[in-house]
């Protein structure tokens, strides 16, 4: 079991390792009420019921996926802590994937302008990623995760036997995140998934490679925690990306998006910051080792709707598209002065 350290609005620990029913009754015992917020696989396969039976634990079943990150969600919730009378000293947990962490730390964050929250990933990004970091949001009809704050969690609980039950696809979506990590600051995590022959391998050391994606993210959302500019490589990928998983109407995971915005932006590093093909080549190598997308049907998105939702990207200033990209391996870069007609040339060599 590994705890690692964040240090951002406030301190916490992400614990990899533990077994999440011991962290619950942990949370119980320090608050006089809890919400426990999940989608309705995950409270039916933990028995979620189980913990939640009394006025002073309570249970709020959410809508799979990006589907719950919706207004009308959360002001259910806020209706649902209002009439159980939750107070400052009451604490709300999220246990699900990235977009149910985002969700119960918007609602921590707003209710009574903020409450205690923490988060229990289930899933691999979430793991890695959504969970760590305190960003949380919901999704407005203009893009993805345009509404929310800046809000961490008491403490982040990864108990890697949720992975146990993700399909393949499902934990190949999360490798993404995790390629992404290592592209941007570990190589270490680069040699681990070198090493493995595909998904199952890639499981057998998936505590290791939490851990160590952990360690990358916590360094660097410790050192910019309000994404001044530092916590921006964290989104390599998801300029593109997140365009394109809103396009699918989310029928993308986010790690496919991701996937697909990985390799995108590795190709535009070549003609502006200088990365060399043979770093696209290992990266196009590593997703498709583990069944992740690297390419997109023009029918399906077409470049003029990408294009305006790159605009409207949270990184975009004054008009211009900026994304992050690599200059080497383990040397991130900012893409500031990408134009039009390059962007649409890398576009037109990623569609089939």
């Amino acid at each position: 079991m590994d705890k690692i350290s964040v240090n951002s609005d406030i301190h916490y620990e992400v614990t990899v390792g533990c077994d999440w029913r011991e962290c619950i009754a942990e949370i119980f015992e320090r608050h006089a009420k809890v919400l426990i917020i999940a989608p309705k696989f995950i409270a039916d396969a933990a028995a979620l019921e189980f913990f939640c039976d009394n006025e002073s634990r309570i249970l709020y079943v959410s809508s799979d996926g990006e589907a719950q990150k919706d207004i009308a969600v959360v002001e259910s919730i806020w209706g649902l802590l209002g009439a159980k009378e939750f107070g400052r000293e009451s604490a709300i947990v999220a246990i699900g994937g990235g977009a149910t962490t985002d969700l119960g730390g918007f609602v921590a964050a707003t209710w009574l302008r903020g409450i205690s929250w923490y988060a229990m990933p289930t899933t691999l990004a979430g793991m890695v990623d959504a969970s760590v970091g305190g960003k949380t949001g919901i999704n407005s009809n203009h893009g993805k995760n345009m509404i929310g704050s800046f809000y961490s969690p008491r403490a982040v609980y990864a108990d890697i036997s949720w992975l146990d039950s993700l399909s393949d696809r499902d934990f190949s979506a999360g490798l993404a995140e995790v390629i992404k990590t290592g592209f941007i600051s570990d190589g270490e995590i680069l040699n681990l998934l070198d090493s493995c022959s595909g998904i199952q391998a890639a499981r057998e050391i998936a505590e290791a490679l939490v851990t160590l994606s952990v360690k990358v993210k916590a360094d660097v959302v410790s050192q910019d925690f309000k994404e001044s500019k530092l916590r921006e490589i964290l989104n390599f990928g998801h300029t593109f990306g997140h365009a394109i998983e809103k396009l699918s109407h989310y029928s993308l995971r986010h790690g496919e998006a991701v996937s697909i915005g990985l390799y995108f932006e590795a190709l535009l590093s070549e003609s502006v910051l200088g990365f060399t093909s043979a770093g696209s080549a290992h990266l196009k190598l590593l997703l498709q080792k583990f069944h992740l997308p690297i390419a997109v049907k023009i029918n399906d998105y077409v470049w003029s709707e990408i294009h305006s939702l790159m605009m409207s990207d949270k990184k975009s200033r004054d008009g211009h598209i900026r994304s992050v990209g690599l200059v080497s391996v383990g040397e991130p870069g900012w893409i500031e002065n990408a134009d039009a007609p390059l962007l649409k040339q890398i576009y037109e060599r990623i569609v089939e």
